[in-house]
């Protein structure tokens, strides 16, 4: 048996390469590879003595040859395959094992040139892959330090990779290979005319891999799977563990990342409550269980059947009192022993509980564990934006009114601002103290919104008096804000930018009603 390896990543290569000759296989490599094999003391043959031919163009040529190519290609159960080798002196190779040019890693450096991009693509490595991969049935082939302890456990077991094994390293390798191209292709259409790189290249290829088949989609008539990125970013949904429960479904799937990226927003110790991807009780709290009370009180009734999450340990203080309610998912970055035994027995054992681990840096250490684009779907093609990723301070509020907000209140217009960020639009929130009051969305009129939010507040036996009040988007005309001045709010945050903002202004300062601008809109549609 012959072993052809030419890795880029030398990851565990040299007692991988070393339980291979121990295992009576021969050895050939390229380049590096074959230095470093041959420095531990291995007997590895060059691929330049395979080929009888010198490898050239600065290593750009080596392996696209013949007696490479024919060696994995050939097929071993066609005589006239077997017998071409034999009249060209070509032997097989019956294990490829390479790992690609950096190229990824290398256009993520910042300074990146183009001809540093260009010369980190691999040509031999995917023309080999490929070749390894077409021709499964005999060839095994290897494209990641991963799988080594399989293959190698095979190998000691039978002296050969099973059938499956190689199939399923063959869909590996091809894999490795489309996403390997799609990178590059990204890249390259993203070059603009003086070398600078465009935010949205002139071909998006997407790569998702698949975790799970669900049982059907949003209705039960639709079919439908569940799909991460590549690389996911840390601390995001699809890097959860599921610590019990029923099967995750679809319509649970967006309502618990609606909940997540909601509730990872805050700094202080946070619980959201999310009913059909919109926060109907967010509050902060001194700790989880003050939290998650303080969020049920906004909207007991939506919060039926609701996705429940949290950024702190959940203890057994707080599983027990989520327990008392009818609860689809629960999300937390860790849970106590004891709260996992709350949920273990009877029908609480049915609750689908998500364990996220936050960033390294803890839970106000976001930079890097939210989605850097957004992409939806439209017939026959794709919206692509970045992320919604703004955050608001008190240093970017601008007073336009005679009144002043207060410190109070301005912790308040904050912690809506942030709210309605999630809510659908057109969004209305009201909040108090560290929680919402009453939440509007998804309505045609702002008005509409900002009335079912009065409405939600008047059925969860909550007053609106003295309350914050944010707006995802400007007021067009004074009635907005005369609207939720009548619900009770002493103060609204809004973006500002229509043209009647003198109007509203001037109904604020008639109503007595302090009012921010952000200068930032948040539609979610």
């Amino acid at each position: 048996m012959n072993a052809l390896i030419s890795v880029s990543d030398k990851t565990g290569i040299v007692e991988f390469a070393r339980a291979l000759h121990a295992l009576g296989i021969r050895l050939v490599s390229t380049g590096g590879t074959a230095k470093l094999l041959a420095g531990e003391g291995l007997p590895v043959a060059e691929v330049a003595q395979l080929t009888d031919f010198p490898e050239m163009l600065d290593g750009r040529v080596k392996t696209l040859h013949p007696k490479v190519h024919g060696g994995l290609l050939a097929r071993r159960d066609r005589p006239e395959h077997m017998a071409a080798l034999k009249a060209h002196g070509i032997a097989t190779i019956d294990l490829l094992v390479v790992n690609l040019y950096p190229f990824e890693a290398t256009v993520a450096k910042a300074g990146c040139t183009l001809e540093e991009a260009i010369e980190n693509i691999d040509i031999g490595g995917p023309a080999m892959v490929r070749s390894a991969a077409k021709n499964w049935k005999d060839v095994g082939v290897l494209t990641d330090a991963s799988q080594y302890p399989l293959v190698l456990q095979e190998l000691k077991s039978d002296g050969k990779l099973s059938e499956k094994t190689r199939f399923a390293l063959s869909v590996a390798a091809f894999n490795r290979i489309s996403n390997y191209d799609a990178a590059i292709s990204d890249y390259l259409s993203s070059i603009e005319e003086g070398g600078t790189r465009a935010l949205f290249p002139g071909q998006a290829n997407g790569r998702f891999v698949k975790l799970q088949d669900l049982r059907y989609g949003e209705n039960p008539h639709q079919r439908a799977a569940f799909y991460r990125d590549l690389h996911p970013a840390p601390g995001s949904l699809v890097t959860a563990a599921q610590l019990q429960g029923k099967e995750l479904s679809y319509n649970n799937i967006a309502d618990a990342d609606a909940a997540w990226e909601c509730v990872k927003s805050f700094a202080e110790t946070a619980c959201v409550i999310v009913k059909h991807a919109n926060p109907c009780g967010v509050a902060v709290g001194a700790d989880a269980l003050e939290a998650y009370t303080k969020a049920l009180k906004t909207d007991p009734t939506s919060a039926f059947g609701g996705i429940i999450a949290f950024n702190r340990t959940v203890d057994a203080a707080v599983a027990q009192a989520v327990a008392k309610q009818f609860v689809e998912v629960l999300m937390a970055p860790a849970f106590t022993d004891e709260a996992l035994a709350v949920f273990q027995a009877g029908v609480k054992a049915r609750v689908r509980v998500l364990r996220i681990a936050l960033p390294p840096g803890g839970p106000t250490d976001w930079d890097n564990g939210r989605n850097a684009m957004d992409i939806k779907r439209v017939g026959s093609g794709l919206l692509m934006q970045t992320a919604d990723n703004h955050e608001l301070t008190q240093a970017d509020l601008k007073v336009v009114t005679k009144k002043q907000p207060t410190p109070q209140q301005l912790a308040d217009l904050l912690f809506a601002w942030k709210v309605a960020k999630y809510v659908k639009s057109n969004a209305i929130v009201f909040c108090k103290d560290g929680m919402t009051v009453g939440v509007g969305a998804g309505q045609m009129s702002r008005l509409d919104s900002a009335r079912i939010a009065s409405i939600k507040a008047e059925h969860a036996g909550l007053t609106l008096q003295g309350t914050a009040a944010a707006s995802d988007a400007f007021f067009p005309f004074r009635d907005g804000l005369d609207v939720v001045a009548d619900a009770g709010a002493s103060c609204v945050i809004q973006p500002g930018g229509s043209m009647r903002d003198a109007e509203v202004i001037a109904a604020a300062d008639e109503r007595g009603v302090a009012m921010v601008f952000s200068g930032v809109r948040h539609f979610r549609h």
